[in-house]
């Protein structure tokens, strides 16, 4: 069997609920785990954060599978329904929605359903990709609340910057005043909001890539954070080629030996999700020992450097990104970010998950 795997702790997600529980403590938790569960897979994510009051995916094929298999709490659809007929799925598996535009609300008002749902009335506060604009979002919410097919309103948005220059100052101050006089449950804060602005902390929280054990902001490592990686990418040096100098490896002869190397080749390529365009010089852990790439990631094939890792060789462990070596400090060199690898990884790649870490 090819060496590569994923192991997922599962010990880790619920420590890192643990850390979402200590900066929002009068909150409940929304777990987002769409995307299978950030690329962790969707039962063993929910199962791992459990304990979290609400689970929020993308579609309603994964909502009924979450409440099917058992969780009893809220579980949101991001987007809302696509289509008027799923609905009456949403309705029956008692599943929560968010609406974003007007059309939602026809299918709301249309719709004959065996029980209401509850809708995130979603505020449009200068991101510009989903919700209604702040003049425009009284007349929907109020239209909401007409509607005999709604039980309960949350008001929601998102934040654009969260985790940068210049924050949430201006949207939230545009929420608020968009809801002043509303007494509804609130809804505002992503990742990055629960760790720099307690402010948005609210009636929900809705953490994200935090809870795989990544940084929400950037720069900053998540292990500052106390934060623990779920997820271990893992693989062996399945053969090695001594270089000399001038000789060069891979597609493109991307990298050219200026000195004896020892090259590994690791049982990982772009077809499992690591990136492609990841340069030289991306880090990588052999033996417990940091390395680099060098050359060109191939489909199912990328070159370390064993040079400096005396007693390394065929069959010596690998790791991509995990507990030795932080997804975002190898998404950083990829440029591109933590949430990409990890939701990237390949259906080939087997997963076993650990109970307890």
């Amino acid at each position: 069997m090819r060496p590569i795997y994923a192991s997922i702790d599962q010990g880790a997600f619920r420590h890192n609920l643990s850390i979402v529980r200590s900066l929002a403590p009068q909150s409940k938790v929304m777990a987002v785990v769409k995307a299978n569960g950030y690329g962790h897979g969707l039962l063993a994510a929910a199962q791992g954060l459990a304990e979290a009051e609400g689970f929020a995916v993308l579609g309603l094929e994964e909502a009924v599978f979450l409440r099917d298999a058992g969780f009893k709490q809220t579980i949101l659809m991001l987007e809302g329904v696509f289509q008027a007929d799923e609905l009456h799925e949403v309705a029956r598996a008692g599943i929560s929605v968010v609406v974003h535009h007007n059309e939602q609300i026809s299918m709301l008002e249309k719709a004959v359903l065996e029980q209401p749902v509850t809708v995130f009335a979603k505020m449009n506060n200068g991101m510009n990709r989903l919700g209604f604009r702040p003049e425009h979002y009284a007349q929907a919410v109020a239209r909401l609340a007409e509607c005999s097919n709604v039980a309960q309103i949350i008001l929601m948005t998102h934040f654009a910057t969260a985790d940068e220059h210049p924050g949430v100052d201006e949207p939230l101050k545009l929420f608020r005043q968009a809801t002043q006089g509303m007494h509804y449950p609130v809804s505002l804060a992503n990742s990055a909001a629960i760790f720099r602005h307690p402010e948005t902390h609210a009636d929900w929280v809705r953490s994200g890539i935090m809870l795989y054990g990544a940084s929400a902001v950037a720069g900053t490592p998540a292990q500052s954070y106390q934060l623990r990686p779920v997820m271990t990418l893992n693989s062996e040096i399945i053969a090695v080629q001594d270089i000399r100098p001038g000789e060069s490896v891979g597609y493109g002869n991307r990298f050219t030996a200026a000195r004896n190397t020892r090259v590994g080749i690791v049982a990982c390529g772009y077809a499992d999700g690591y990136p492609r365009h990841a340069p030289n010089g991306t880090p990588v852990m052999v033996s417990g020992q940091l390395t680099q790439t060098i050359g060109r990631v191939s489909m199912d094939m990328l070159f370390v450097d064993l040079t400096d890792i005396p007693g390394s060789g065929v069959g010596s462990p690998v790791e991509l990104w995990g507990k030795q070596l932080p997804v975002d400090t190898v998404a950083e060199k990829a440029g591109t970010i933590g949430y990409e690898l990890l939701c990237a990884l390949s259906p080939r790649v087997p997963v076993r998950v650990l109970k307890d870490g």
